[in-house]
This record gives structure tokens, sequence and C-alpha cells, in this order.
């Protein structure tokens, strides 16, 4: 009878140890991102305009797997910051447009020496992160298709 139960124990759930480690590699970041006075979703949302500049926010909701609910009062307080715009679509008003501004632009110079810093807290190899990264990434790909 205790067989039925076996998988119910923490020991044996992948989500388990890829929720605490998240949890943990949030902890890491906080000093670093306290320094930008950023929080941790909001640095992933800048990271995204750095590298797009302008985009919607629906678009923005899909590179970060986030909703528009959880979106929005994040783009509210980054754009208080200074940090990005938002527009309704000349094309389409129900569309949300997100822009970096300069001084968000400005940011990304300080901001670039983090990853070089959380890459020194994993301890892992180049090899072992690469595989990391291709594995969850498989395991994200596969769970939003389900």
């Amino acid at each position: 009878m205790e067989e039925k139960y076996e998988m119910l124990k923490i020991s044996n759930q992948i989500c388990f140890p890829l929720y605490a480690c998240s949890r943990e590699i949030i902890k890491q970041y906080t000093p670093f991102l306290d320094k930008l006075d950023l929080t941790y979703t909001q640095y992933i949302a800048m990271m995204v305009l750095w590298e797009k500049k302008s985009l919607t926010v629906k678009e923005l909701g899909e590179c970060l797997y986030l909703d528009s609910g959880t979106l929005t009062p994040l783009l509210k307080k980054m754009e208080s910051k200074g940090l990005l715009s938002r527009r309704r679509s000349a094309e389409d008003e129900r569309n949300l447009i997100v822009t970096i501004t300069e001084q968000g632009e400005r940011l990304k110079e300080r901001a670039a020496e983090v990853p070089g810093k959380m890459a020194q807290c994993s301890n892992l190899e180049p090899d072992e992160a690469a595989e990391l990264y291709r594995l969850l990434y498989k395991l994200l790909n596969n769970t939003k298709k389900a």
C-alpha cells in the first residue's frame, strides 16, 4: 500500500528542486540587483528590452512566460523609474507598446557585470551550465505544450 504513495515524496519530485533552486538563485541575484534598483522580474524584463528595444506587452509576456496581470504593475513601476515608456499602438489600440528609454539603456552598462558575478555563484563548469540550460529549456518547452 505504501508503494501507492511513493511518488508523493518530495524527494521524488522534479518540481521541488527546480522551485527551490530558482528561489535560491534569485536570492543570489538580489545584492547585485539592489545596486541597480531592480527586482529580479524587472531585471529580466530589462534584458528583453535591451535586446529588442520595443515590443508589445503580449510579446514581452511571451518572452518571459508572464501574463499581462503580472506585467502591468511591473511595467508601471519601471515606467515611473524612467526605464521604459508605454503607449498604445497606432495600428491597433488594444496593443500596448513598451519601449526602452535612454535612462533604461544607460542602466545596461551597470548591469553588464551581473551575469559574470552570477556565473561565479553557480560553481558549475561551462559544459555543465550549457547542459543544464539545454535541459531546462527542453523541459520548459515540453511543459508549455502540455
